[in-house]
């Protein structure tokens, strides 16, 4: 079975997100979720160029949000 590396994913105010590896030196950015987890394939196969096989890839959304109470 393939090893999974976790990539935490935290949203920014602009409504983009940004995607950097727990364990690795992995990091990328996007406008969208979707252009986002083809970044995120796109840099952890960059990283493993060089390896005979490629982990699979747990996004970890990290999700900040303020609830004002009046």
């Amino acid at each position: 079975m393939k090893n999974t590396i976790v990539i935490e994913v935290t949203q920014e105010e602009d409504g983009g997100f940004i995607a950097e590896g727990l364990t690795e030196n992995i990091f990328t950015q996007a406008d969208t979720w979707d252009e986002l987890k083809e970044n995120v394939i796109e840099a952890v196969k960059g990283y493993y160029f060089d390896q005979p096989s490629i982990p699979n890839i747990k996004l970890h959304l990290i999700k900040d949000e303020l609830l004002v109470i009046r």
